[in-house]
């Protein structure tokens, strides 16, 4: 048991200290990042995992033990003792008889009267009849396990919604970094064209001035996209826990990819799946435990007890042994209310717990459909947007056409650029909010993430003996063979 402890601690250390240096091999580097990777990355790093994984192992034990308390229970207790009278102690001593027939006594000192006393007991007892406060309380304990043991669930769920917002939110920056990027480079040939046409003097200074005031705008929208961009990478890296600088090439995923679940089907599916509800339903069970508890108080409680004990002067006081078995009731008969509160109090608690699970189950039906509808909001816009990008870029061409020709003017190029920005902007914008509302509507739905396999030490050691005995086994049939 020990050596396992040291190996399971050196591990840990192994972990953390490649952790480590993973880290700062990758800081200021390049990481080519997928969605599955992301999530395995957030998994061994965020803390929230790792911390709902404690809370699940508490609440086992706490299960455990109150499944246990069923059992006997056996105490051993010694008291070894030395002690006498603080003064002298005198005795009548019986010296004879006088001439009159009468006793004659001498007092005599007997000291303080010191001595040794050693004792050691034994005592087994076992619950016979607790009134339901033991059934309560292993109740109580069970559904904070099942709770638990949903949380975790719950917060891989929720870790996976964290990573795919972030990753998707960093596609998005650094698709308005490239578009904005594309419309300074669409406004400086535009300035080139101007500028051309203003020194042979075919176009007035103003439209020199007013594509050049256009262009410093467009720089300034992308700085800011760029300063975009840096953000989104900086909590990109944060969630998956690689230092603040690393560069990151993410996979394109702003795709659209058709979700063929209705309403109905998505309702149906959250009923069962979703973790807060279940969550919500092991609260009230466990309130109806704790009500269990709290009605003992006004039920008798039964034990049976066994005991072996043992005194002596000297030690370690293993002699004149006794023994004893028997039952014990109790019963509480007056405590001036205060059993009663707690029964009220316990009921008030359940009704609560009701409560908040009708209300929850409403909150998720009202989670479930804002996302339905945000999901194919954001999938009709998909098809209207891309088709004003074609219209947009159609006009943005003939616009330069016919000021090129003389026929149009410096305020129809600039506009048509704006549409065209603005409808390329449109479109990226309703593939993001598709594919977030994607992960928000299988998240509100609960469908669930599966958990990294992670294999403990007490796991590799029991398939190294099962590997090791199949090898002997192995090395018998082939002796017996020759």
């Amino acid at each position: 048991m020990y050596r396992n402890k040291l190996t399971r601690r050196f591990l840990a250390l192994s972990a953390a200290l490649s952790l480590a240096l993973c880290q700062s091999a990758f800081a200021g580097e390049t990481v080519e990042l997928n969605l599955d990777d992301a999530m395995q990355r957030a998994f061994q790093t965020n803390p929230t995992v790792s911390i709902a994984q404690y809370e699940l192992d508490s609440a086992r034990a706490s299960y455990n033990a109150a499944r246990q308390s069923r059992g006997v229970s056996i105490s051993a207790s010694h008291q070894s003792q030395r002690g006498g009278a603080d003064d002298d102690q005198y005795v009548s001593r019986l010296r004879g008889v006088d001439a009159t027939g009468n006793l004659i006594y001498d007092r005599v000192n007997a000291g303080k009267g010191i001595s040794n006393k050693h004792s050691n007991g034994l005592t087994a007892s076992l619950p016979i009849f607790t009134g339901g406060k033991l059934s309560g309380t292993i109740k109580q304990a069970k559904a904070n396990y099942q709770y638990n043991e949903v949380g975790v669930q719950r917060t891989y769920n929720e870790m996976r919604s964290t990573v795919t917002n972030g990753y998707f939110t960093m596609l998005q920056a650094d698709n308005m970094q490239k578009l904005s990027a594309e419309s300074v480079t669409r406004l400086e040939e535009h300035l080139k064209n101007v500028q051309a046409q203003y020194d042979v003097g075919v176009v007035a200074k103003v439209d020199v001035l007013r594509s050049q005031v256009e262009l410093a705008n467009a720089k300034q929208d992308l700085i800011k996209a760029e300063n975009s961009y840096q953000v989104a990478e900086a909590n990109m890296n944060k969630i998956v826990g690689l230092p603040m600088d690393t560069n990151l090439k993410l996979d394109n995923l702003l795709v659209y990819n058709a979700y063929d679940k209705n309403m109905d089907d998505c309702l149906a599916y959250a009923a069962e799946h979703r973790p807060e509800l279940m969550q919500a339903k092991y609260n009230v069970d466990a309130a109806k435990g704790a009500l269990m508890v709290a009605r003992s108080g006004h039920m008798p409680q039964v034990a049976a007890s066994a005991s072996q004990s043992w005194s002596d002067a000297n030690w370690p006081g293993d002699e004149n042994g006794n023994w004893g078995v028997g039952v014990s009731v109790s019963l509480n008969v007056f405590d001036t209310g205060v059993t009663l509160s707690k029964i009220h109090g316990a009921e008030a608690d359940l009704k609560k717990a009701q409560e908040t699970y009708r209300d929850t189950v409403d909150s998720v039906n009202l989670d479930v459909r804002s996302n339905y509808l945000g999901l194919r909001e954001a999938e009709k816009r998909i098809s209207t947007t891309k088709l004003a990008v074609e219209q947009a870029d159609e006009d943005y061409r003939i616009a330069q056409l016919r000021y090129m020709s003389g026929v149009g003017t410096n305020t129809d190029v600039l506009d048509a650029q704006v549409a065209l920005t603005q409808a390329k902007t449109n479109y990226t914008q309703a593939l993001y909010d598709y594919n977030t509302s994607k992960t928000a509507l299988e998240t509100s739905i609960g469908v669930p993430m599966t958990n990294p396999v992670k294999v403990t030490v007490a796991k590799a050691e029991k398939k190294a003996a099962k590997t090791e005995a199949k090898a002997a086994k192995t090395a018998a049939k082939t002796e017996e063979a020759k």
